[in-house]
C-alpha cells in the first residue's frame, strides 16, 4: 500500500480529518464530538463531587473509582489525538488549554504512585486537583475571546476607578476611627479600613459597627457610596463590550499547527505561528 502522501500543511489526510473532528467546532462532526466531550466532563466533574460525601463514598466508592478510570482513559485517548492531529504538538503542549487537560488527567495517574495509609493526605490533594477539568469548558465558550478582549481593555480604566475607591476608604477609615472609640471595635486605623471596605461594598459583615451619631451618619454615607461605586466597573465593561461586539469579526477555525481560534474570516495564514491554514 502506497503511503499517502502529505498535503501542503504537513498533515496527512486522515491527520487533517481527525483535525476537523477535534478542531473544528463549525463543522457538524466537530459540533457532535464538542458535544460528546462536554458531556464526559460534566460528569466526571459530577463524579468527583459527589465522591467527596463521605456516605456516598462508602457505598458507592468502587463504583466513583471505575467512572474515574474510564473518563481518564477517555481524556487521555482525547489528549493524544489532539496531538497527533496538529503539525506542531509541542505548541499545544505548553499552551494554557494544553496544561489544563493535562491536569485533568494526570492526578489519577499519579494516585497509583501513593499506596499505603501514610499517603491518605496526599491522595486527597491529588483527588482535588482533578477539579481542574472544569476549566477544561473553556474549549465550548466561543465567546470567551470577547469577553477577555472586553475586560482587558477595561483594566486600566477599573485599576484607576479601585485606587479612587481604596483611597476613599482610607479616608472614610481614618475619619471613623476619630469619631468612634476603642469599645465599639474601631482599635486602629487598619480595623477601621477594613470596616469601610466591607461597608462600601455592601457586605455588611456587621462584627464591627459604629454607635455615636457621627459614626451612623459617616456609616450612611459609604453604604449610599457603595450602591455607585457597584455600577461603574459593570458601565466601563459593558461599554467595552460594546465596542468589542462592533469589531468582532473572527471565526473558530483552528489552525491545524498550533490549535489556536481567532483568526479573521478571510485569513490564509495563523496569526500565532504562521502556519497555513
Amino acid at each position: 500500500m502506497i503511503q499517502e502522501k502529505e498535503n501542503n500543511r504537513g498533515l496527512h489526510r486522515w491527520q487533517m480529518q481527525l483535525h476537523e473532528l477535534i478542531y473544528e467546532s463549525e463543522k457538524p462532526a466537530g459540533k457532535a464530538f464538542d458535544v460528546a466531550l462536554l458531556a464526559c466532563i460534566l460528569l466526571s466533574i459530577v463524579v468527583v463531587m459527589l465522591d467527596s460525601v463521605a456516605s456516598l463514598h462508602d457505598r458507592f466508592g468502587g463504583f466513583f473509582y471505575a467512572l474515574e478510570w474510564i473518563f481518564t482513559g477517555l481524556f487521555t485517548v482525547e489528549y493524544i489525538l489532539r496531538l497527533i492531529c496538529i503539525r506542531r504538538p509541542q505548541r499545544y503542549v505548553f499552551s494554557f488549554l494544553g496544561i489544563i487537560d493535562l491536569l485533568a488527567i494526570i492526578p489519577t495517574y499519579l494516585s497509583i504512585l501513593f499506596v499505603g495509609a501514610q499517603s491518605l493526605m496526599v491522595l486527597r490533594a491529588l483527588r482535588l486537583l482533578r477539579i481542574f477539568r472544569i476549566f477544561r469548558l473553556v474549549h465550548f465558550i466561543s465567546e470567551m475571546r470577547f469577553l477577555t478582549v472586553a475586560v482587558m481593555n477595561s483594566m486600566r480604566k477599573i485599576s484607576i476607578f479601585i485606587l479612587f475607591v481604596l483611597t476613599v476608604v482610607v479616608i472614610l477609615g481614618s475619619v471613623i476611627y476619630l469619631v468612634e472609640d476603642e469599645n465599639s471595635g474601631f482599635t486602629s486605623i487598619p480595623q477601621s479600613v477594613y470596616w469601610a471596605i466591607v461597608t462600601i461594598t455592601t457586605v455588611g459583615y456587621g462584627d464591627v459597627a459604629p454607635v455615636t451619631t457621627a459614626g451612623k451618619m459617616i456609616a450612611s454615607f459609604i453604604m449610599l457610596l457603595g450602591y455607585g461605586i457597584i455600577a461603574v466597573p459593570t458601565g466601563i465593561v459593558t461599554t467595552e463590550m460594546a465596542i468589542a461586539a462592533r469589531n468582532r469579526s473572527h471565526s473558530n477555525q483552528a489552525c491545524p499547527s498550533c490549535g489556536k481560534e481567532g483568526h479573521d474570516h478571510d485569513a490564509r495564514f495563523c496569526k500565532y505561528c504562521g502556519s497555513v491554514l
